[in-house]
This record gives C-alpha cells, structure tokens and sequence, in this order.
C-alpha cells in the first residue's frame, strides 16, 4: 500500500486490480466506471460479463450485458440511476435500468455517420446527464470531433465542434461531464486539455497543461464540486532506438483533480507508467463515490498488456481509498 496526492486529496493505493471476482470471470480490461447514488459500482469491461456491478468492498452484485456489445467504451449513471453504456464499435448510446434491462437506443447500430461529419455518430467515446432537466451529451470522438445533445427522449437537439486545436475545436473529444448549474466538460484529449462549455454549446473556457486528459468526472455530491481528470502518459514511449522519456515523472498517467473554477487542487501519481503500486498505465475512465473514494479504469491490455511476451491481462481498475 502506498501514499498518492497530498492535502485534502491523499489516497492509499494496493496496486492490484479492484473486484473480488468470481472464479473464471476476468474483465481483460476495464474500459470505464461509474458510481450511481447507492455506491454501486458500475465496471463496464471486455471481458466475458461486460457490466459487472460492484458494492465498495469489491464484491460482486450482478452482472449483464453479455454479448450485446461491440467495443465497450464508456458508462455513465444518469440522476435518476439509470445506466448509459457507449459502444465505440458499433456506434451507439444505449440506455438502462441499473439491472440490465434496454430502455433507450441513441443511434443506429453497426451504422456509422460520415467519419469527422459532425453528424452523431461515428465511434462515440462517452456520455453525460444534465441533472437539472435530463438533457443528454455524448462526445463522438474516434472518428468524430463533435458533441451532441439530445434531450431526455431521444431527440437531437444540436451537435457542435470539429477538429482542430482552437476554443470549440476537438482532437479526440474522448469524455463529458455535466456539473450541477449545467456546465459542460470535455476531455480533449490528444489537445491535452479539458474545454468548458454552456449547455447549448458556446465556449466558456479551456484548462491546459494537462498530459492526454482521457477521463472527466464532476463529483456534485460536494457543496463545492470537484472535478476529476485522468490522464495518459504523454511523453514519447520506450522504443528500440533507446530515445524517449518514458522513465520521466510528472508526464501522467495521473489524476488531476481541480475545481470548477479550473483551480489545480492536487497531482496524484507523479511516476512513470508501470504496474507497480503508485503507478498508472492508461487511466481511461473515472468515477468517485459518496466517501471520496476514486476509481480509475484502464484500458491496459490495449496499451500495454498486449504488447508483453507473452501477451497477458494486467491490472485494469484500481481503487484509490480516500485518506481523512
């Protein structure tokens, strides 16, 4: 167990994959996590049980969503508890009760849009509800640059964004959050930056110097709202010419926690990428529950596990236990 961050934002980290899962399950990796108004945990994966629901603890509650998904990408709880799970491979937003059962499609599946069209969706990486009229925004990132909002039904109220590295502009819109007023946070990642945004779209303001924000989570349960980010690494990886500073500190993989008025409150992990405790791989979604505990998903057998000899899963969501 090791120290991460510093102040009010101090956790312990074990280093080991989080979930006391049953025998022959495996998540090969956790692509996402979401907390809902219980303290459920939400880990939606690529393994054999896509959405495996967890208590605090790590203990399993149930589990579904097997074999309907392409390539899970994002979960989401929206304010009333229901679960949005994105589906990068066959470009949908699909909505659920917290059991498993299909309420709502946003998309057509297997049916892409004009790849960087602006128009929803091709490969949409994330969503996000507003809680003060269920107002819906996904982020249509891998082979779009855009946002879209739709309202509670299903109807698509307006899209904006393209690409590029200007105010309003995208490159990898890859996460979203919504805080309590309705303002609108994107993870631009490959820009390494997270932009701010009016809930009808127009560009209040953008934080830099983050590494490649991945992740965003707006914890409203806070009288004032925290906002976290997790991050990629962002130097130049180890390869066979020997140059590069993969061994370098504080490039990510991180969390980076701030407040809403962009306010960096701690860095927490400052090591290079590695599976030790202390250490990221590829922190890819974010949540945090009721206690201020966080969870980090990563996406690690896609970005590192795959690459070993022989290939083999590796830790993939981590718990970093909140310190008084």
């Amino acid at each position: 167990m090791v120290k991460l961050g510093s102040g009010n934002f101090t956790y312990d980290v074990s280093g080991e994959n989080f979930g006391n899962l049953l025998d022959g399950w495996s998540y090969k990796e956790a692509t996402a996590v979401a907390v809902d108004s219980k303290d459920n945990i939400y880990v939606f994966n690529r393994g054999n049980h896509p959405v495996i629901v967890l208590d605090t603890d790590g203990n399993v509650q149930r589990s579904w969503g097997e074999g309907i998904f392409d390539n899970a990408h994002g979960v989401s709880v929206g304010p009333d508890d229901s679960i949005f799970c994105i589906d990068a491979g066959d470009h949908t937003v699909r909505k659920f009760t917290p059991e498993g059962k299909l309420l709502m499609t946003l998309g057509e599946q297997g049916i892409p849009s004009g790849a960087n069209s602006g128009n929803p969706f091709n490969r949409p990486t994330h969503v996000a509800v507003d809680p003060r009229n269920g107002d819906i925004f996904v982020s249509d990132g891998y082979s779009n640059a855009a946002v879209h909002k739709y309202s509670p039904n299903g109807r698509l109220i307006k899209s904006w964004g393209r690409s590029g590295t200007d105010p309003g502009e995208f490159n990898t819109v890859h996460n979203i959050a919504v805080d309590r007023e309705g303002w609108v946070y994107v993870a631009d990642r490959e820009n390494h930056r997270v932009q701010v945004f009016s809930s009808n779209g127009k560009f209040e303001t953008q934080w830099v110097n983050l590494a490649l924000a991945a992740g965003i989570y707006v914890d409203q349960r806070q009288t004032k709202q925290i906002v976290y980010v997790a991050e990629f690494y962002a130097g130049i990886p180890e390869n066979p010419t020997g140059y590069g500073n993969f061994t370098a500190k504080r490039l990510g993989p991180r969390v980076t926690v701030f407040d809403t008025s962009g306010n960096v409150l701690a860095r927490v992990g400052d090591e290079p990428l590695g599976e030790e405790p202390g250490q990221f791989i590829t922190p890819h979604g974010i949540a945090v529950d009721s206690l201020g505990n966080i969870y980090v998903a990563e996406v690690s057998f896609s970005a590192y596990g795959s690459r070993q000899t022989p290939p083999r899963e590796v830790r993939s969501l981590q718990k970093l236990a909140k310190q008084p």
